[in-house]
């Protein structure tokens, strides 16, 4: 089973890195699970913003590069915050991640501010700007 990425899904993927567009895609088409990805490339301001809200602990985010994508699955056409799905969608994309070849972090497996819906091409392998 695959599910198609929609057009927002697909414009908030515009201006990252394509190793991780071709790694959504790629989780796209094996996927049984239906998910959308929440946002990509993000600006200084907005960054500001998330750390000011305590949604983000750093300035150095890789989105802001784009080298980093949140992805959220989706339960009957809205997106679930339920841990258990998100490990559902892990086991997808890094499924997708070893077909293409592409190293990537789940903020999900971090020990301290687990981030579910957080994926990003490691920084030993993508230095800034690469």
């Amino acid at each position: 089973m695959s599910i198609i990425l929609g057009q927002r899904s697909l414009s908030r993927l515009e201006g990252v890195h394509p190793d991780l567009v071709r790694v959504v895609k790629k989780a796209a088409t094996i996927s049984d699970l239906d998910f959308t990805v929440l946002e990509g490339l993000r600006t200084l301001e907005r960054q500001r913003k998330l750390v000011a809200e305590g949604a983000s602990r750093t300035m150095k985010s890789r989105h802001l590069t784009g080298h980093a994508v949140d992805l959220a699955p989706l339960i009957d056409g809205k997106v679930s915050w339920d841990w258990p799905i998100y490990h559902r969608l892990a086991k997808i994309v890094k499924a997708a991640a070893a077909d293409e070849k592409v190293p990537l972090t789940w903020g999900g497996s971090w020990r301290a501010f687990k981030d579910g819906p957080y994926w990003e091409l490691p920084w030993a392998f993508y230095p800034k700007g690469k």
